[in-house]
């Protein structure tokens, strides 16, 4: 196969391997009803006059399925951390005890997680438009290849594996959309 394809190819497939990535960390920041550290990811404090995230300024535990515990590494944290949750709008309230602050995850309504699983597919839908772009440019880039020499042959032969990366990775998504629901539904 032509280098100039080969380079095209890999490139396709190193920006495929990125937009399946993105929309797993898209995925995981649905919740599934669990607690999960990641959970509080999006979350940043005012620590010391600069925005910092969350994680970086305690640690964060699960002590069971449903409850998480902040731990501050400076007391002085706690008030900041506590309305930082309150302000992010994930919809769980923070405990606060004087030495850490928990939070309770509520259990999901049926209803709850037909929404949640609907809004994973939407995620999925993107990610999967994503690649679909991906290859949509990765083509155009290899039949502009022709004006370089390129034969008819090796283009086509070019765009059949692009073709085979997208099936690739529109079924990785697909992977991670149907575990994402598995999770959402189970109780």
């Amino acid at each position: 196969m032509n280098e100039l394809i080969s380079m095209e190819l890999d490139d396709c497939k190193e920006k495929m391997t990125k937009a399946v990535a993105h929309t797993e960390s898209e995925l995981t920041k649905i919740r599934a009803g669990k607690a999960t550290p990641s959970m509080l990811d999006g979350i940043s404090v005012d620590y010391y006059g600069s925005s910092t995230p969350l994680s970086q300024v305690s640690n964060i535990n699960t002590t069971d399925a449903r409850t998480l515990v902040i731990q501050p590494w400076e007391k002085s944290m706690l008030s900041v951390i506590e309305k930082a949750i309150i302000d992010s709008n994930i919809g769980l309230n923070p405990q606060n005890d004087g030495m850490v602050i928990r939070l309770i995850v509520p259990p999901l309504t049926e209803e709850r997680r037909r929404d949640l699983v609907k809004k994973a597919k939407e995620e999925a839908e993107k990610g999967r438009v994503a690649v679909r772009n991906i290859r949509k440019e990765a083509n155009e880039a290899i039949k502009k290849l022709k004006s370089e020499g390129v034969s008819e042959d090796e283009i086509k032969s070019g765009e059949a594996e692009v073709q085979k990366l997208t099936d690739k990775f529109i079924a990785q998504v697909d992977q991670l959309a149907e575990v994402k629901e598995k999770d959402i539904m189970t109780i």
